[in-house]
């Protein structure tokens, strides 16, 4: 399900962020494909959300600092 463009892409794009930089921020296994998969909108689960989440949270360095409202218009599976 394609579900449009996140506003994760616009915060991505304004700190100036590839997805190597995001798949690389923190320990979890984020891969390049799931964060393109984020940015476009296409359907991810929950766990892969929360993983996306820490690796935005990891590079701007504070804990908490995004929320899933913040970075995304819908609730995993």
């Amino acid at each position: 399900m394609e579900l449009g463009p996140q506003p994760l892409d616009a915060v991505m794009k304004e700190m100036k962020l590839s997805n190597h930089d995001l798949a690389t921020a923190n320990a979890n296994q984020l891969t390049h494909k799931t964060v393109n998969k984020a940015r476009k909108g296409r359907q991810l689960t929950k766990r892969s959300q929360r993983k996306v989440i820490d690796a935005m949270n990891a590079v701007k360095g504070e804990r908490e600092a995004y929320q899933l409202e913040d970075l995304f218009t819908y609730r995993g599976r």
